[in-house]
């Protein structure tokens, strides 16, 4: 009998931002979604988006993404505007936006968005609260991901031979 082929797995991310992790110590994430125009869609289902620079802004009791960047396709028509950095308005619940806003005005804590993904054919963003690490602390992440990747190689090398 012929094996049968193995479906592949759907990777529902977009967009990580790897840069918030090692900038700040993550605390509490949460869900929300993201408010977009039909040009933006088409955009992210081809992966034209970059997270790197994003941030969360709380203003007038609203989650607003500032900085992320979705680069729009050479498909669209010309007669409309697209502005690829645009202010994205994030749709949360109120409890949720009271918590955010409550870290944020609190001192050395912000809110940044770290990843962006499909739920469904919805667009998904996960942002989270945190708190800016020191030189010290990103020194210190960045010996024990070097560790990490010499055990690996330590572990491999033992196993071939």
């Amino acid at each position: 009998m012929a094996k049968a082929k193995k479906a592949k797995k759907f990777d529902n991310t977009i967009a990580q931002n790897k840069r918030a992790r090692f900038d700040y110590h993550l605390l509490d994430t949460f869900e929300a979604g993201v408010s977009l125009a039909g040009w933006e869609v088409k955009a992210l289902r081809a992966g034209k988006c970059q997270l790197t620079d994003s941030y969360v802004l709380m203003k007038d009791g609203e989650a607003y993404l500032l900085g992320a960047q979705i680069t729009p396709l050479d498909t669209i028509s010309t007669h409309y505007v697209s502005d690829p950095t645009r202010t994205r308005k994030l749709l949360l619940h109120k409890k949720q936006l009271a918590q955010i806003n409550a870290a944020v005005s609190a001192k050395g804590q912000t809110c940044v968005c770290t990843a962006l993904y499909w739920k469904g054919h919805l667009v998904k963003a996960k942002i989270a609260l945190a708190q800016g690490k020191k030189q010290h602390d990103k020194r210190d992440t960045e010996k024990a991901k070097d560790w990490e990747r010499q055990k690996a190689r330590i572990v491999r090398a033992n196993v071939k031979q």
